[in-house]
């Protein structure tokens, strides 16, 4: 079982990432690139040394190979979740299970942590992890609590468990930005959405494989 859990992700996952990876060139990473030119011009406005980028070709490729391993990871997670739930794994109810994955650790957590270019302000770091993790696993739960469970009081736990962590949402101490206002929020908009796919295709192919292979082990 757990070969096939892992073939499965390492299938679905690389071909999701690949996907994923192809899109993002056309929509995250021009964002990101236009706002680093505001951010070098600030560098050099205030004296200081912006240090040497990547070039592009080693960017593409670094970036690539970090969204495949994410997939991956998606893929194995929405696997590993299922199968503890005991939820029949097809294309259709992986691809649910990863939208609500990315409701939980992509849409909930965007709410207090949006999606940042290079250049904003941003909170301490150890309190944006610590914010995030707790935000990802209460809305998860929450998540749970209201689809899976049938009773009022799991259902007004989960409610609870998902509005909880946004009174605790970690704010910069200066709300300052080297990025334009719009080119933020066209990327946070961007960022969100690649982030959906990305849930929602590793979970699809995922079930897909899944199925070819019981299949497969069927004929066999």
């Amino acid at each position: 079982m757990i070969a096939r859990v892992l073939t499965t992700g390492l299938i679905a996952g690389l071909v999701a990432g690949l996907a994923v990876a192809a899109l993002q060139h056309f929509t995250t990473t021009p964002l990101i690139l236009a706002a680093e030119v505001y951010e070098a011009a600030q560098h050099a406005h205030d004296g200081a040394d912006a240090g040497a980028a990547l070039s592009g070709l080693s960017r593409t490729a670094a970036t690539s190979a970090a969204t495949i391993a994410v997939s991956i990871g998606y893929a194995l997670i929405l696997l590993a979740a299922m199968l503890l739930s005991g939820d029949a794994i097809a294309p259709r109810r992986a691809a649910l299970w990863g939208a609500c994955a990315f409701a939980a650790t992509g849409l909930a957590t965007s709410l207090g942590l949006a999606p940042q270019l290079p250049g904003m302000a941003e909170t301490e770091l150890a309190a944006r992890q610590i914010w995030w993790l707790a935000t990802a696993l209460s809305t998860g739960a929450g998540l749970f609590a209201l689809l899976r469970l049938d009773s009022t009081a799991a259902k007004i736990a989960g409610v609870a468990l998902i509005a909880l962590p946004h009174f605790f949402a970690p704010q910069p101490a200066t709300p300052e930005s080297t990025a334009p206002a719009e080119l933020a929020a066209r990327f946070a908009a961007a960022s969100l959405a690649v982030q959906a796919i990305s849930w929602a295709l590793a979970g699809a192919l995922a079930g897909l494989v899944w199925r070819l292979q019981s299949r497969q082990q069927e004929s066999s």
